[in-house]
């Protein structure tokens, strides 16, 4: 998304980060949100925040990648519903993938729908001080290594009268 708060920016570009430094690059690729992402060789087409390809197809290509094993799309409130719902539909195409990744951008929660074995999608909340297992590369996160340098908003109080 371009335009996108500082937070979501500062949250992608950690993530893109981490997935970078922790990935087995001579196994897989990680990708920024500057990456498409094609559902099929002729679209739709997604810039997802972050991606990771494991797939040897994805290692020569030029314009765009078909077959991502992980997505992250960072939430926003204008982008957060189209995220959840049409796009979750458009990348449930996608045979490769195995786990699609939303991050918060505006509360520390992170929340990783991983396709199981019989194709059943799961459905797992990460928060504050917690350790994310991402299965389809072998890697663990942490949620607070996530959200380093991010300031979010505090919470605010309502009182009921």
């Amino acid at each position: 998304m371009t335009g996108g708060s500082l937070r979501h920016g500062c949250i992608g570009l950690n993530e893109s980060a981490l997935l970078k430094a922790n990935v087995d690059n001579k196994r897989c690729l990680a990708f920024n949100s500057d990456c498409k992402v094609g559902i099929s060789k002729t679209g739709p087409f997604t810039y997802p925040d972050a991606s990771v390809s494991c797939d040897k197809r994805d290692r020569t290509a030029t314009e765009f990648i078909q077959f991502p094993c992980l997505i992250v799309e960072v939430l926003s409130p204008s982008t957060e519903a189209y995220d959840r719902g049409e796009k979750f539909a458009l990348y449930r195409k996608l045979a490769s993938l195995q786990e699609y990744v939303l991050v918060g951008s505006e509360t520390k929660i992170v929340e990783v729908f991983r396709r199981e074995q019989n194709g059943m999608w799961s459905f797992i909340p990460y928060g504050d001080g917690n350790e994310i297992l991402l299965v389809s590369v072998g890697l663990t996160l942490s949620v607070d290594a996530i959200y380093e340098n991010v300031t979010l908003a505090e919470p605010q109080n309502e009182s009921i009268s």
